[in-house]
C-alpha cells in the first residue's frame, strides 16, 4: 500500500508530515499533525524532524520554513497556491502605509511572503481578534482578506479597521450564500462559517469561527452545517464521531485539492518541491510571525 511506503520513507528520512484541514481525506489520513493555519505554524516551528513535508498551500509551506529554517521543508505540489495571498502586493501594503502613517499593519497569513516583510504583526483566522486587541495603535490596516477584516471590526469596536485591498476575498469563502445558512437551518442544524465568509452570511449563522475553532466549539450542537472548504466537514467527522457535519460539497479549495498520497510519497523519494527563502525578506516577516507567535503567552 502506498501509506506503507510514505510510512516507510518518513521514518527514513526523520520526516514528519504536517496537513491543513481542507486537505483531501486520504492525505489527512497519514498526517502526524493536522490542523489551521495557526496550529500548524506552531507546530513547524517546535517541529524537531529533519524534513516537513507541508500539505497545504504556498503561503504555509513558506511560513513553516520561515519559523524554522534549518529545517527542509517541502510542498508536494508546487502549484499549490493561494488567489487570496496573491490579491495583495508589498506595494499596495507600502502605499497604504505612506496613507496612513502610524497605524498598524496587520496581514493575514494567507499572504505572500513578500508582503508579511512589510508587516507589524501576522494574523490568522483563530486569532485576528487577539492580535488586533494587542495593538497601542487605534489604527489598523488589515489584509488581504476584506470579510476577516468586517468580522474583527465587528468585535473590536473601538479600533477603526481598514481592509487593504478594500476587495479582498477569498474565491472558494464568496461562494456561500444565505441560501446555504437557511438550508442547514431548515435541516434543524446549527450553522457555522468561517470569518471569510461574506458579512451577510456571519451575521446569518450561529458561530463564526476558525476550523480550529469549529474543532474546539462541535462539542455544543449535535448536528452542524460547516460553511467552509469541505474537507472540514471530514476533518470534523473524525474528531466527533457521535455527531453530524453537512458540507456544501459543490464548493471546493481547488487549490488544497491537489496534494494527494501519490504527490507525498514522490516528495519524499525526490524532495521536491523544497522551499527556499530570501533571507533578508523571511528575516523581517519572521518578526512579524513571531510577535503574533508571542502572544500565546
Amino acid at each position: 500500500m502506498i501509506q506503507d511506503e510514505i510510512q516507510r520513507l518518513k521514518d527514513e528520512q526523520g520526516a514528519v508530515i504536517l496537513a491543513h484541514n481542507y486537505q483531501i481525506p486520504e492525505v489527512q489520513e497519514i498526517a502526524d499533525f493536522v490542523g489551521d493555519s495557526l496550529e500548524l505554524a506552531i507546530k513547524a516551528k517546535e517541529a524537531t524532524a529533519d524534513v516537513l513535508i507541508f500539505c497545504g498551500v504556498e503561503f504555509m509551506a513558506e511560513t513553516a520554513k520561515i519559523l524554522n529554517p534549518s529545517r527542509k521543508v517541502i510542498l508536494p505540489v508546487k502549484e499549490a497556491g493561494c488567489p487570496l495571498a496573491d490579491c495583495l502586493t508589498p506595494e499596495m501594503v507600502r502605499e497604504a502605509k505612506a496613507r496612513h502613517p502610524g497605524a498598524a499593519v496587520v496581514l493575514y497569513v494567507n499572504s505572500t511572503i513578500e508582503s508579511k516583510a512589510e508587516a507589524d504583526i501576522t494574523c490568522t483566522s483563530a486569532n485576528a481578534v487577539e492580535v488586533v486587541r494587542s495593538l497601542a495603535e487605534t489604527e489598523v490596516l488589515f489584509g488581504p482578506d476584506a470579510n476577516l477584516a468586517h468580522h474583527v471590526a465587528a468585535q473590536v469596536p473601538e479600533k477603526e479597521i481598514i481592509p487593504l485591498p478594500a476587495d479582498g476575498h477569498c474565491p472558494v469563502h464568496q461562494e456561500y450564500t444565505l441560501a446555504d445558512v437557511e438550508a442547514g437551518h431548515a435541516r434543524g442544524d446549527a450553522v457555522v462559517c468561517h470569518p471569510e465568509c461574506d458579512p451577510e452570511v456571519q451575521e446569518a449563522s450561529d458561530l463564526v469561527a476558525s476550523t480550529g475553532g469549529m474543532a474546539r466549539q462541535a462539542h455544543l450542537h449535535q448536528q452542524w452545517t460547516v460553511l467552509t472548504e469541505k474537507g472540514m466537514a471530514y476533518r470534523l467527522g473524525r474528531l466527533f464521531p457521535d455527531r453530524t457535519f453537512h458540507a456544501v460539497e459543490s464548493i471546493v479549495c481547488e487549490d488544497m485539492k491537489r496534494t494527494t498520497l501519490e504527490d507525498v510519497r514522490r516528495a519524499l523519494q525526490t524532495g521536491e518541491y523544497e522551499v527556499t527563502l530570501d533571507e533578508a525578506v523571511a528575516g523581517r516577516a519572521r518578526k512579524a510571525i513571531e510577535r503574533m507567535i508571542a502572544l500565546r503567552g
